[in-house]
């Protein structure tokens, strides 16, 4: 990439990160007083200083990026807004937030993961917790895709780095015919469901800060809230189930919500064949959990094991991680499962994390066909999804997304194992990281704070690999890549 692109570019996000911090700036200032926004304005102010230096002798360059350059731009947004996000925590005084934890914490918003290492929430800054369900919010739909719709009026284009954000294996369809139009028409949407999610809350009896902190941390399947007891705090079925709602409606593919927006219709989600087995196997994963919930007696009735179990259930599968009960504290089979149906995840081209849906489809697909070529040798079987052949380049690339995803949990599991944490706990905590669910079991159930720093610093890694698909940041460890 020519490096004036870079400084240009850099500048861009910085002017972004510093404008995002405003809003929790204004926070701070009027729940936690002039001293309290004086972390949160000193740093906007900084970052769009720097912003300033690095863009203002550029601004009349303009240039095209290449296939490559969007990977670089991509890993770069990602970074500057996480330092963004940890920086106020930094300069906090109470609570003190170190530089690792700062870090964690901040990756953690922006990923959506909602793995913490914070305690005392119910007596935290306003501004903090306004700031990290903001990150999460913001990371939901993507830094680079609300990116896209401005770049281009500074004379960038956009399509390469939409293609590196977007998440599943179909990178190449388009809403709308200029990618600048998607964007707009995606967080269009975003925006709306999370506004109609944060008055159902309100109307739900949520004071109105817990219920703009939720929607903001619900939509986006982020998981993090205002309180140490999570959605349990609200003891309410209301509450719980108006949660369910939008966080499955965050994890349905946004091309659904904007054709349903666009026609005003819904048979298309019927007819989507991810869409179908995703409900299915939240559905069936319900009962078996919501049975071993009554059957072990962690709820005093099926009513009450049912609540319980659909709650934990959705909140795994669409990897958002919110809890009414301390899962992780169950007897094994319920927790341990809660944990690995997060790997399956939620739709593609959603704000879920996990391998998705449409790839556990395909997989499944390639493995009936390989099954089917035994018994027929000579036949020319074909894959055929959503009445379209797949070719088998996508069935490649996902066997090898699925290959990389599996052996980054292992090798980073091995690795935290080889650290000093127990199985349970390194495991368990590198799926919670890599599939963006948040909570863990073992020494991670309850938060991430006594987890050592290299660990932390391993499981960020692990975040921002699962949040950008595995490939968009290998890609920048070839030699290749670099070169002309």
């Amino acid at each position: 990439m020519n490096p004036k692109t870079l400084q240009r570019l850099t500048g861009v996000l910085l002017l972004l990160s510093g404008l995002w911090l405003l809003p929790p700036t204004f926070v701070a200032w009027y729940y936690d007083g002039h001293i309290g926004s004086l972390p949160f304005a000193s740093s906007a102010l900084l970052e769009l200083l720097l912003g300033v230096a690095l863009f203002w002798p550029l601004r009349a360059e303009s240039s095209d990026l290449r296939v490559r350059d969007g990977f670089l731009i991509v890993v770069i947004a990602w970074l500057v807004f996480a330092v963004s996000g940890a920086l106020p925590m930094w300069l906090l005084k109470d609570p003190h937030i170190g530089f690792v934890d700062g870090m964690f914490e901040a990756m953690s918003g922006l990923t959506t993961t909602g793995a913490t290492v914070l305690t005392g929430l119910d007596d935290m800054p306003r501004g903090l917790l306004y700031l990290r369900s903001q990150l999460q919010w913001l990371g939901g739909m993507g830094i680079v895709v609300l990116a896209v719709a401005i770049l281009p009026m500074l004379r960038i284009g956009g399509m390469q780095l939409f293609r590196a954000e977007t998440p599943g294996p179909m990178k190449d369809a388009k809403l709308t015919p200029r990618i600048t139009e998607t964007a707009k028409a995606l967080w269009l949407i975003y925006l709306v469901i999370t506004i109609c999610c944060a008055m159902a809350y309100w109307v739900a009896g949520m004071s109105l800060f817990d219920a703009v902190n939720h929607s903001f941390t619900t939509i986006p399947s982020g998981g993090f809230s205002t309180h140490d007891d999570s959605m349990g705090f609200f003891d309410s079925g209301l509450i719980e189930f108006i949660c369910m709602v939008f966080m499955f409606v965050g994890t349905v593919n946004f091309s659904l919500h904007f054709i349903s927006w666009r026609q005003i219709s819904v048979q298309h989600y019927f007819r989507d064949s991810e869409l179908r087995a995703y409900m299915m196997l939240i559905a069936l994963f319900i009962v078996i959990i919501s049975l071993d919930v009554y059957r072990q007696g962690i709820a005093p009735d099926i009513i009450g094991a049912f609540r319980l179990g659909a709650f934990q259930t959705v909140s795994a599968m669409t990897t958002t991680g919110f809890s009414t009960e301390s899962f992780y504290l169950w007897p094994g089979f319920s927790a341990l499962l809660l944990i690995l149906i997060s790997v399956i995840g939620a739709s593609a081209g959603s704000t879920g994390g996990g391998v998705k849906i449409i790839r556990v489809l395909l997989l499944g697909k390639q493995v009936a066909r390989e099954i089917r070529q035994l018994i027929h040798p000579r036949a020319e079987l074909t894959i055929k999804y959503g009445g379209r052949v797949i070719s088998d380049a996508v069935i490649s690339a996902v066997w090898a997304f699925f290959f990389m995803y599996s052996a980054t949990i292992v090798l980073a599991g091995f690795v935290l194992h080889m650290i000093g944490l127990d199985i349970v706990t390194a495991f368990s905590a590198t799926i919670a990281c890599i599939t963006s669910l948040g909570p863990a079991l073992g020494e991670a159930g309850p938060n991430f704070i006594s987890l050592p720093d290299s660990a932390k610093l391993i499981l960020a890694l692990v975040m921002l690999l699962g949040r950008l698909e595995i490939f968009t940041l290998l890609v920048l460890f070839m030699p290749s890549f670099w070169q002309d």
